[in-house]
This record gives structure tokens, C-alpha cells and sequence, in this order.
């Protein structure tokens, strides 16, 4: 048994440092998920559609959501664990969510990283990370595979 927690340890760690040197080498660090984050929601509070629904969700505790989102950016980058929450449960019952506000989010998260990125690799691994993210959201969200059930299309 031992044998096999540590080997899962080890196993792990190894994740986390091919993980980290992937990073490292498109110029990717801690700072600049704190730079990300916190320039992309400084953004989306400004939006004039995505600002309202997130600040309806959020206000007074903004600081809390800025420090879970690090925490999600760094697990996603650095795949350290940082982050522990359950993002579809987290965006069910939001007033306001929409599946159209997903392409928004995108333009807008695209737009930050054109602007502060630190290579061009970044911006696409951070983008493709995004719409990977969008897609699953909006699929859990509000898709219904009832809708697409041949048998109840009309011709």
C-alpha cells in the first residue's frame, strides 16, 4: 500500500513538473495568472453585459472570486491542485447566464491575453484552455439532448 501512495506521489509530482516547464518555457509564471486574472475580470467588470450578471453573483465579494480564480488558472497551468471547486455546480442559477454571453467572454479573455501575454504560445495555450472551458460550461449548462432527439424533430 505504501508502495502505491508513493508511487502516486511520484507520479504526480512528475505532472506538475513537466507541467511547470511547459509553462516556464512559453514565459508563464505566477505573476502573470495574478496579471491575468486580475486584468481579464478588471475587464468584465467594466463590460456592459458581462459586468452586471457577474457583479449580480458577486458583489462584496470580488476579492474572494479573484483569489479562486488564481487559484483555478494556476491548477489548470501548473496542474498543482490549487483549485478544488466545482465550476458547473458554481455557474448553475446565476440570473442572467446565458449561453450568448459565453462568445463575450471569450472575446474578452482573447483580448487580454493579445494584450498581456508573454508569447505567442501562451495566448494559445490560455485560449484553447478558454474555449475548452466555454464549450463544457455551455454545453452543461444549457444544453438538452432531448432537443436533438430525431424522433421529436418535425419535418
Amino acid at each position: 500500500m505504501d508502495n502505491d501512495l508513493q508511487g502516486r506521489a511520484a507520479h504526480l509530482a512528475g505532472i506538475r513538473e513537466r507541467a511547470e516547464a511547459e509553462m516556464a518555457g512559453m514565459g508563464i509564471d505566477a505573476a502573470f495568472i495574478d496579471r491575468l486574472v486580475d486584468t481579464f475580470y478588471g475587464r468584465v467588470q467594466k463590460h456592459p453585459r458581462l459586468g452586471p450578471v457577474f457583479d449580480g453573483r458577486l458583489a462584496g465579494r470580488w476579492p474572494d472570486h479573484m483569489e479562486k480564480m488564481k487559484r483555478f488558472w494556476s491548477s489548470v497551468a501548473f496542474k498543482n491542485g490549487a483549485y478544488g471547486g466545482k465550476p458547473v455546480q458554481a455557474h448553475l442559477g446565476v440570473e442572467g447566464m446565458a449561453a450568448d454571453l459565453f462568445p463575450e467572454w471569450l472575446a474578452l479573455f482573447s483580448q487580454t491575453l493579445t494584450d498581456i501575454a508573454p508569447s505567442e504560445q501562451a495566448r494559445d495555450w490560455f485560449m484553447a484552455t478558454a474555449e475548452r472551458i466555454a464549450k463544457s460550461l455551455t454545453l452543461s449548462l444549457f444544453y438538452n439532448p432531448a432537443l436533438d432527439d430525431p424522433a421529436k424533430k418535425t419535418v
